[in-house]
């Protein structure tokens, strides 16, 4: 009997230990400093804020009535093993209620840097452009960027499992600082976007059976469509990002996969990327399918000679080789695919545009050198792609470059903030593209 009064006793302080650190779980709204023009969405701080209350509360319901619990009657005929089974339940999920706000906290924290709070509350609006549909296919849900070390971006998608199984309530990307700021980051960025995409229209799910079909053809060509559906969901994200970044998308690519050629033509069908050298022709093919234009041939014969095949061993170079072959079909079947969630459109009808043509994209930029205004007022995924677009032509320099798209960040992190606040703004500046920084420190903003 004394061991488990001894035992009750011990675990009630635990449990109520439990409690007070939970009750230092707090809004991010009350711990966060950021300025106005770094906060992410109003719909993402609402949606990550009721997520943290919501668990928090339920989780201290149980604690308190695991107490009570151990208070009554019960608990002191059961076993002190049995307190200790439910306590131990009670921590798991106390800890994965901190992994959780751990995950939020890793994009809110940075949101106080100097500038790069405001670069990525820009990145944000980036994001959520590209992901947009016209055509109300699917409800975008709310998107969140911060940086992190590493070579590659990555998402926690929207709807998914967080720690401890309840659903994810924003899309969270994860964007390499090496990336900043240049139109490299446009294309990881909406590379995983594009996951987001896919997963909300069941993009993987319905191209899966229709390439497992071709496979039944067998001969040669059952590897190669068993690789485009090892393959699938990575091509798609990268097909999002051609759609709406246009060649941007396959040099930002070129630059992830730029390695050495140990890895550029290592083949694992483990591995749901495909062989970089072969994943960089893909993103050129797609280009082609989507915008026709020589550059694409250029481009992938440019990608050719910096990574030759003469080296490699018959086997690998074979493959490689019927890899090739299958691109344009590959391409065609891809850019044609009518899943269901889109209503009889293809995804070349809702991810192109004719502003992202290559010659219009060109005259783009042209105009914008007479009237730069028309820069600030464009959608934030084709500003990336006119830059991109410069880029790829040698219009651009790359030092121009990160100095436009650092600009243009900031600019559409500050023209949310002031959406945000609800701000009635004079009429010169809403015409105006650029905000005037120093007319915003008139109106209170800052």
């Amino acid at each position: 009997m004394a061991a488990g009064a001894g035992a009750l006793r011990l675990l009630e302080w635990e449990a109520r230990a439990l409690l007070t650190r939970l009750a230092r779980v707090r809004s991010f709204a009350l711990s966060e400093t950021m300025v106005p023009a770094a906060a992410v969405s109003f719909e993402a701080q609402t949606a990550v804020e009721r997520h943290v209350a919501r668990g928090r509360r339920a989780l201290g319901r149980l604690v308190r009535q695991y107490v009570r619990w151990l208070r009554g009657p019960e608990a002191r005929r059961a076993p002190p093993a049995e307190a200790q089974r439910r306590f131990t339940f009670l921590r798991l999920q106390f800890n994965a209620i901190l992994s959780q706000f751990d995950i939020f906290a890793d994009v809110m924290t940075q949101r106080s840097e100097h500038e790069t709070g405001v670069w990525l509350s820009g990145l944000d609006a980036v994001a959520a452009d590209a992901l947009g549909l016209p055509g109300g296919y699917y409800e975008t849900p709310p998107v969140m960027c911060y940086l992190d070390r590493g070579h590659g971006a990555a998402i926690r998608r929207a709807r998914t499992r967080l720690p401890g199984g309840p659903e994810n309530p924003v899309a969270i990307i994860r964007v390499p600082r090496e990336r900043m700021v240049g139109t490299g980051v446009a294309s990881s960025l909406i590379h995983e976007v594009g996951h987001q995409g896919a997963a909300l229209l069941g993009l993987v799910e319905s191209l899966q059976p229709v390439l497992r079909g071709l496979q039944q053809r067998g001969g040669e060509e059952q590897i190669v469509w068993r690789c485009w559906e090892r393959w699938v969901s990575e091509t798609v994200a990268d097909l999002w990002s051609v759609g709406r970044v246009g060649i941007a998308a396959t040099h930002g690519l070129m630059g992830v996969v730029s390695l050495p050629r140990f890895f550029v033509f290592q083949v694992n069908l483990g591995d749901p990327h495909a062989t970089p050298w072969i994943r960089v022709k893909m993103s050129c093919a797609m280009g082609k399918a989507l915008y026709p234009d020589v550059q694409w041939d250029v481009l992938s014969q440019l990608w050719t000679a910096l990574y030759p095949l003469d080296s490699l061993d018959p086997a690998r170079r074979d493959l490689l080789e019927t890899l090739e072959a299958s691109l344009p079909a590959v391409a065609t079947l891809l850019v044609e695919h009518r899943p269901a969630a889109l209503r009889g459109k293809s995804l070349r009808e809702v991810l192109s545009a004719a502003q992202r043509q290559p010659a219009r994209l060109r005259a783009l930029y042209q105009g914008w050198h007479a009237d730069r205004q028309q820069m600030y007022a464009a959608p934030p995924s084709l500003a990336c792609a006119v830059i991109g677009q410069a880029g790829a032509d040698g219009a651009i320099s790359p030092e121009s470059e990160s100095l436009i798209l650092g600009e243009l960040l900031t600019h559409w992190a500050l023209r949310s903030a002031l959406d945000r606040s609800a701000i009635r703004v004079a009429p010169r500046l809403q015409a105006s593209g650029p905000i005037d920084e120093r007319a915003v420190v008139g109106l209170g903003v800052r």
